[in-house]
C-alpha cells in the first residue's frame, strides 16, 4: 500500500535546486500562503470592527484564532477539490476555531477571492522585499568588484567571437546597472502598491454593504471607502480605484517584475559560463568541497552557480507568461483563469527568489583571472585592434583602400600565425608611411578601450547606492 505523502515534504525542491534552503522558500510556502489569508480574514475583521460593523471583541476572537499551526494544510488542499478554491474550506475551519460567539462575525459579507487575492498580495510583497535585499546586495558587491577590475583587459566579444578588446570592470558595470534595473522596477512595484482585494461576490461589494446598517444605507459609496480604507490600513497593502477580480494587473505586474529579474540575472549567469569555459577560462567559481563535483569526472569543477541561476532566468519568463495570459479573464468571476494563477505566481517568485540569493554567491565568489584574459586577448595576434589600425590607415591611404589592406592582412596573419602589424608592415602601400614601431603600437589592446574606464567611473564613482 502506498504511504500518502508527509505535506511537510511535498515539492521539497528535489527539481528544483536553485531555490531549494533559500529564505524564499518559507516566504512562499504552503504555510505561507495558509497564513496570509488567515492574515486577511483577521484584517478584514478588524477593519469591518474600526468602521463599526463588527464589535471589537469579536475582531480580537478571530485575530488571535488566524494562526497558520492550528490548522491541517493537507486537509485543507483536498477539501479545496469540493470547491476549487481553498479559502471555502479555511472559512469552515476558522469559523470552528474561534469562540462560537465570534463564529457568525468570520468572513462577514467578503467572498473567497477577496481572502485569496489579498492573501496572493501580502505573499508577493513579502516574497519582493527579500527579493529586493538580495539585489542591494549583489549591487554592492558588482560595485567594488568593477571598481577593482576597472582597468582590468580582457576581450569584447561579439556574435562568440573577438571583437575590439574591453576590461571586466566595464562588463561587471554592466551587469550592476541590469541588478540596478531590477530593484527600481521591485521598487516601483512596491511603491505603487500591491493592493488589497475587496469587491464581494461580483464586484459590487454588495455582500459588505448588507452589514452598513440602517444609518448608512443611504451613504453606500462612504461606506465602502471606509471599509476599504480599512482593511488597506490593516494589511499595509494599497487601495485600489476599483475591485480587481477580472482586472489582473496587480499579478500582471508581478509576472512583469519577475520575468525581468531573472531574466537580468540570467544574462549575468551565462557570462559567467561562457567565461568559465575550459578553453577560456577567465572566470571561476569559488571552490568549496563538493561544489561542482561531477559524477563521473573527478576532474570538473562545474560553474553550479551560475548554471543554477541560467536554469531559473530560463523558467520564468515562460511562467510569468502564463499569468499574463490570465488577464484574458471572463465575466466578473472568472472559471479556470484565476484559478491558473496561483501555482504560476508562486513559482515564479520562488524561482526568482532562489536565482537572486543564488547569484549573490555567484557574483560574491567569482575567481577572476586577468592573466588568461590577457593571454586570450593575444590569441589573434593584434587583430582584436584592427579597428583601429584601419582608421589610423585610412588617414593616410583612404577609408575603403585602409579597410581592404586590413581585412588582407588579417586573413594572411590568420592563415600564418603571425602578428597583425608584422604583415602590415611587410605591405608595399605603408613603404615609407609607417615604421615598424608605430605599426606595433597601434596593436596594443590597452590604447584602444576607448571609454571604458570612465564609463566605469561614471556608475561608480560614489559608494554603492541601490536607491540611485
Amino acid at each position: 500500500m502506498t504511504t500518502p505523502p508527509d505535506a511537510a515534504t511535498i515539492d521539497a525542491g528535489l527539481l528544483s535546486p536553485v531555490r531549494a534552503g533559500t529564505p524564499i522558500e518559507a516566504a512562499v510556502s504552503d504555510t505561507a500562503w495558509l497564513q496570509a489569508m488567515l492574515d486577511a480574514e483577521a484584517a478584514l475583521a478588524r477593519a469591518q470592527s474600526r468602521i463599526g460593523t463588527v464589535p471589537a471583541w469579536a475582531a480580537e476572537a478571530i485575530t488571535g484564532a488566524a494562526r497558520a499551526g492550528r490548522f491541517d494544510l493537507r486537509a485543507l488542499a483536498v477539501a479545496a477539490r469540493e470547491s476549487a478554491n481553498p479559502v471555502v474550506g479555511l472559512v469552515a475551519a476558522l469559523t470552528r476555531a474561534v469562540h462560537p460567539d465570534a463564529a457568525e462575525y468570520v468572513h462577514r459579507g467578503s467572498t473567497s477571492q477577496d481572502i485569496l487575492d489579498t492573501g496572493a498580495m501580502l505573499v508577493g510583497r513579502r516574497a519582493l522585499e527579500i527579493i529586493r535585499a538580495d539585489l542591494a546586495t549583489m549591487a554592492e558587491g558588482l560595485h567594488h568588484l568593477a571598481r577593482t577590475h576597472r582597468d582590468t583587459l580582457m576581450a569584447a566579444r561579439t556574435l562568440a567571437l573577438h571583437a575590439v578588446p574591453t576590461t571586466f570592470g566595464l562588463k561587471v558595470a554592466g551587469w550592476r546597472e541590469l541588478v540596478l534595473d531590477a530593484h527600481r522596477r521591485i521598487g516601483r512595484v512596491l511603491h505603487d502598491g500591491l493592493p488589497v482585494a475587496l469587491g464581494g461576490a461580483a464586484g459590487t461589494l454588495a455582500g459588505y454593504l448588507e452589514y452598513a446598517g440602517d444609518g448608512r444605507a443611504g451613504d453606500r459609496g462612504g461606506y465602502v471607502d471606509e471599509l476599504v480604507d480599512a482593511f488597506a490600513g490593516e494589511t499595509g497593502l494599497a487601495r485600489p480605484a476599483l475591485p480587481w477580480h477580472v482586472r489582473r494587473t496587480p499579478v500582471a505586474d508581478l509576472a512583469g517584475v519577475l520575468a525581468f529579474t531573472a531574466g537580468a540575472l540570467g544574462k549575468i549567469a551565462v557570462d559567467v559560463l561562457l567565461l568559465t569555459r575550459t578553453e577560456t577560462g577567465e572566470l571561476a567559481e569559488r571552490a568549496a568541497p563538493g561544489r561542482g563535483s561531477s559524477s563521473a569526472m573527478p576532474q570538473k569543477r562545474n560553474p553550479v552557480h551560475a548554471t543554477l541561476v541560467r536554469s531559473a532566468a530560463l523558467q520564468v519568463p515562460v511562467i510569468a507568461a502564463g499569468l499574463t495570459q490570465c488577464l484574458v479573464s471572463e465575466d466578473e468571476r472568472s472559471a479556470g483563469a484565476w484559478h491558473a494563477e496561483w501555482q504560476l505566481l508562486r513559482e515564479c517568485l520562488r524561482l526568482t527568489g532562489g536565482a537572486t540569493r543564488t547569484a549573490v554567491e555567484l557574483t560574491e565568489g567569482l575567481e577572476v583571472r586577468p592573466d588568461r584574459m590577457l593571454h586570450n586577448l593575444g590569441l589573434t595576434g593584434g587583430q582584436v585592434v584592427s579597428e583601429r589600425v584601419a582608421a589610423v590607415l585610412a588617414a593616410r591611404l583612404g577609408r575603403r583602400a585602409a579597410k581592404e589592406l586590413v581585412a588582407e592582412a588579417a586573413a594572411t596573419a590568420s592563415s600564418t600565425g603571425r602578428p597583425l602589424h608584422e604583415v602590415l608592415a611587410a605591405a608595399p602601400e605603408l613603404a615609407g608611411r609607417f615604421s615598424a614601431g608605430e605599426l606595433e603600437s597601434l596593436g596594443d589592446p590597452a590604447a584602444y578601450v576607448g571609454a571604458a574606464g570612465a564609463l566605469v567611473d561614471r556608475v561608480t564613482r560614489a559608494e554603492s547606492d541601490v536607491n540611485g
